[in-house]
């Protein structure tokens, strides 16, 4: 039976969502991903830039945030790995004439690195990147959805959810209390997770990086 997973970060690491062929459901965590790679899966979708230019924005962000707005971060670049703090990055980068870069971006920094790490060494293999809101928004006619940490945005969110597949999401929910990952992690690696299996379209502009990484979403 195929089973597709979708990872989101939290603040103690990694939470993998999947769903199966069949219906099944879970969710798994872990304060490294590697583990949560080895589960078995036929494809898996990550929210996290895996891809990073030199400088610049990202067409796929681009494109991104034209459809969903500012809970797309731009600005991610490789140097953003070598920084040793948020106001060095941003001074070093204005110095230059680029863009800074959000306190948003800069907390995901390690996971990127982390991530980076594992698919430029080879150790990974079938992880696309994707964004759960373009999950979302596909999933309401192609229109935005309100603030996910609103009422009304996370139970749209979870009825979105239910109706793609995910029937046990409140169950779900009700299990990580204790695990630390809070409701929009679980929510968006449900996303991720339904990108896996679903997604067809494709945002960016057939550009790669440095190291050969395609720098695309899926959704």
């Amino acid at each position: 039976m195929a089973r597709y997973l979708g990872f989101d970060g939290f603040r103690r690491g990694w939470v993998a969502a999947w769903i199966e062929d069949d219906g099944h459901q879970g969710f798994d965590y872990s304060p490294t991903i590697y583990r949560l790679l080895k589960l078995p899966h036929k494809r898996a979708m990550i929210d996290i830039p895996i891809g990073l230019p030199n400088d610049g924005v990202r067409e796929c962000d681009r494109q991104a945030r034209e459809r969903l707005g500012p809970s797309v971060f731009l600005g991610v670049r490789r140097s953003l790995l070598g920084f040793k703090n948020y106001p060095e990055a941003n001074r070093v980068y204005r110095s230059r004439g680029e863009p800074g870069i959000s306190q948003q971006l800069w907390h995901i920094r390690d996971k990127i690195g982390e991530v980076d790490r594992l698919v430029t060494n080879g150790q990974v293999h079938f992880l696309h990147e994707t964004h759960p809101e373009l999950i979302f928004w596909g999933g309401n006619g192609r229109q935005r959805l309100p603030y996910k940490k609103s009422d009304a945005g996370w139970r749209k969110r979870v009825d979105i959810l239910r109706r793609l597949g995910f029937t046990r999401i409140e169950q779900m929910l009700a299990w990580r209390f204790g695990t630390g990952i809070g409701r929009d992690d679980l929510i968006d690696a449900c996303a991720c997770a339904l990108a896996a299996r679903d997604a067809k379209n494709t945002l960016g502009d057939d550009s790669v990086d440095a190291r050969g990484l395609r720098m695309e979403m899926h959704y």
